[in-house]
């Protein structure tokens, strides 16, 4: 067995840790690659992000700065 022969055998689905399946790759079927946009678009997963600093490194308050 090569490289890639045990590279497409080690694959498991982030979910469900079933082989996945090469029409929905990383996932192993559409229900499993369905959970995962779900979680996505509800809000499970998210990016974190940095708070913005004002010049002199303090944190600036909402609606602080806006002008009318």
């Amino acid at each position: 067995m090569n490289e890639i022969d045990r590279k497409h055998s080690a694959a498991r689905c982030p979910l469900c840790g079933k082989a996945t399946d090469r029409a929905f790759k990383p996932f192993c079927s559409k229900r499993c690659a369905d959970i995962d946009l779900n979680r996505w678009l509800s809000g499970v997963y998210a990016v974190p992000v940095k708070e913005d600093e004002d010049e002199d490194g303090t944190r600036v308050a909402d609606g602080e700065g806006e002008k009318s």
